[in-house]
Order: C-alpha cells, then sequence, then structure tokens
C-alpha cells in the first residue's frame, strides 16, 4: 500500500507538472492495457475515467490485431482528447482547442515516458494498480427527473469518443507497424557510415519476434516535424545506451532530418 501511494504521487505530479508547463491541457489521466486506471487529476471522476476507458476498448481491441495504437485524436467541440501508448500504458488527455498540438505532443512524450521507465526500475509490478478499481453504486431510478448539465457532458463525452473510433469492418483497416519513440544521441568515431543507425538489440529482438523472425536491416525515421527518411539498423555497440531508449545517428542523417542530440524521433522498422 505504501509503494502504490509512492507511485500514486509521482505519477500525479507528472501530471501536475505538465499543466504547469502546458496550461491548455485541462484533464488527464492513466490506464494500463488491462483497463485499469493507474492514475488521474483530482478534477476527473473516477466514473468519468471509466467511461472513456470503455469508450476506447473497441478501437484498442482492434487496433491490437493490427500491431496496436501508436497515438490517437479526436476532435471534439470544446476541445480535443488526446490518447498515446506506452508500454503496458495509455495516457489519456483533454486539450482546449487553442492549444499548440506540437508541444503538448513533445511534451507529453518526453515527460510521461521518463516517469513510467523510473519507477519501472524501482518496482516492475507496481504500476498496474495504482489507485483500485471505483466501485459504481446504480444509481436510483426516478420518474421524468432531470439530469444535472454535468452528467449529461460526461455522457456526451464517452459517446462522442465511442462513436469515434467505432470499427470499420477488417479488410478495410490497413496494417501499421509498431513504432517507438527515442531520443536522437550522437555516434562517435571514425569512417562512420552516414546511412546506418544503431539501437538497441532488445527492440531489433521484439521487431523481429513480431515479424517471426524475420531479420531488420531497414527503420524509417520520422520527426515530428514531419520529415521521414529510411536508414540502414544495426544494434548499438556501447553498452552505456542499452536500455536507455535511445537510437545513435550519424551527423549527416541529424542534418538530413533537421535534428540534434537530445531530440525525440519516431522510429519503426521497415518489412519488405
Amino acid at each position: 500500500m505504501v509503494d502504490n501511494e509512492i507511485y500514486a504521487t509521482a505519477l500525479k505530479s507528472a501530471l501536475e507538472e505538465m499543466q504547469n508547463v502546458c496550461p491548455d491541457i485541462q484533464h488527464a489521466f492513466m490506464f494500463h492495457e488491462s483497463g485499469e486506471i493507474v492514475v488521474g487529476d483530482a478534477d476527473i471522476p473516477q466514473k468519468v475515467m471509466v467511461r472513456v476507458v470503455d469508450a476506447f476498448d473497441d478501437i484498442l481491441e482492434r487496433a491490437g490485431a493490427v500491431g496496436g495504437v501508436e497515438a490517437v485524436t479526436l476532435n471534439c467541440s470544446k476541445g480535443n482528447v488526446k490518447l498515446y501508448h506506452f508500454n503496458e500504458h495509455y495516457f489519456v488527455m483533454v486539450v482546449s482547442a487553442k492549444a499548440d498540438a506540437n508541444y503538448v505532443d513533445t511534451v507529453t512524450r518526453v515527460l510521461i515516458p521518463t516517469v513510467l521507465r523510473l519507477l519501472e526500475k524501482i518496482s516492475p509490478t507496481s504500476l498496474k494498480n495504482v489507485v483500485p478499481p471505483p466501485t459504481i453504486e446504480p444509481e436510483p431510478e426516478t420518474l421524468e427527473a432531470e439530469q444535472p448539465q454535468e452528467e449529461l457532458a460526461e455522457e456526451e463525452l464517452a459517446t462522442e469518443i465511442k462513436e469515434e473510433f467505432k470499427p470499420e469492418p477488417q479488410h478495410e483497416t490497413p496494417f501499421e507497424l509498431p513504432s517507438i519513440q527515442l531520443i536522437v544521441e550522437n555516434i562517435g568515431g571514425l569512417l562512420v557510415p552516414s546511412d546506418t543507425v544503431r539501437i538497441d538489440n532488445e527492440t531489433l529482438s521484439q521487431w523481429e519476434s513480431t515479424f517471426e523472425g524475420k531479420k531488420i536491416e531497414y527503420v524509417e525515421i520520422k520527426t515530428f516535424n514531419g520529415k521521414t527518411e529510411r536508414y540502414k539498423v544495426k544494434p548499438i555497440k556501447d553498452s552505456k545506451y542499452y536500455g536507455k531508449g535511445v537510437v545513435q545517428m550519424p551527423e549527416k542523417a541529424q542534418l538530413s532530418l533537421e535534428i540534434k542530440k537530445g531530440e525525440l524521433v519516431r522510429v519503426k522498422p521497415v518489412i519488405e
């Protein structure tokens, strides 16, 4: 119980920090792949979080059959609902319509994975049920009673999410290769090939396992500004970078993509 309180406090602090640096983030919460609510800000009722998780069930189940979902944005009348997938967790937040989408995206993809990695190192099992599942008691039936405006708003949000992500027939769903977010790191040394990047061998092995042992020889790197390039890929040689969530890139490749060390990029395998 003590551990859970520590993790809940750490995650709540991360949510508060995100809202401090980006006030356009109005609400945020996190849930595990099992559907359990991990943590949420104090302004969101538990029953609302449960309804939103239920509303996403169809699309997440559907996406699981084609490699999973990385991120989803739902444009609502009064703002946007965003969902991000980080390993075994989903992060959901509501942002104002005027929010800088790129800034919100960058803050989220840097801060949340960092906190999760730190907590996972402390105890791999403690993040699965930080907040106990809420007990929702049945509401008494009333005759011709008018629902409070807050209740109507909550149901409208959950319904809008569910309708937006209503699954399409399987033959119309494109296959999406899994991608991850990695931090750019330099490759040092002489005669470094400009067409080759390096990532953790564990990630390469996971990709190869996903594609029934097919060897991953190329990756696609996409920046948050929309630039995309393909490179040969090799395992990282320097052990100090193992498990650090980095992609080592030569200087020429960084210049081509207009990025630099410390920036975040999306990386996914290329299967031909």
